[in-house]
């Protein structure tokens, strides 16, 4: 039971350290795969328990929606995307802060790691240097990837992790980022 948690935290470690990034095929402009994301997510230590890589890459994956929402609320030229990101960074900025609570009541108590991945890094760069509706498209995809990656994290996690606090932080997560996705396909 142990082994099968772990390989469930794994992956979803790994989709959450994705955030941004499409799974199968690179976005323009943008050669990083999810694989690539996974490997150098701030987690992926062999040392690193589960409860602490899904942590890192939940605190990942709200920065990353953060710092690409803050970006679309100067560089977007739709008011529905101005207003999307409005909301993002409402919404992440919450969001990190039950994270950093429900980390802290874990025992021992865990701190989530506040960086963003090489690969989300590459992808914000990218998107800075986007402008109009080019930039529009581009954080509209990135929106519904991520989404969609952080959406099957969290359900991975509410059904098999090993820390009470955040397991519960991720179920009550669910219905939130499914909104979030449904509202993003909507760009």
């Amino acid at each position: 039971m142990k082994h099968s948690v772990l390989v469930v935290v794994s992956i979803a470690a790994l989709s959450l350290a994705g955030c941004g990034k499409k799974a199968d095929a690179p976005m323009p402009s943008d050669s990083a795969t999810a694989t690539d994301t996974a490997m150098t997510a701030p987690s992926a230590t062999a040392t690193a328990t589960p409860g602490q890589m899904f942590a890192d890459t939940a605190a990942a994956s709200d920065m990353f929606e953060i710092e690409t929402s803050k970006l679309a609320a100067t560089k977007a030229q739709s008011a529905k995307v101005k207003r999307f990101a409005e909301e993002m960074i409402k919404a992440h900025t919450d969001s990190t802060a039950q994270l950093k609570t429900a980390a802290a009541a874990a025992s021992p108590a865990i701190t989530p790691a506040a960086a963003v991945t090489p690969a989300q890094q590459k992808t914000l760069d990218d998107l800075s240097a986007k402008s109009g509706a080019d930039f529009d498209q581009a954080y509209a995809d990135a929106q519904r990837t991520g989404h969609q990656a952080t959406l099957d994290a969290l359900k991975a996690y509410s059904a098999s992790g090993d820390v009470p606090s955040l397991k519960a932080f991720a179920t009550k997560m669910v219905p939130i980022v499914t909104g979030h996705l449904n509202m993003a396909k909507s760009l």
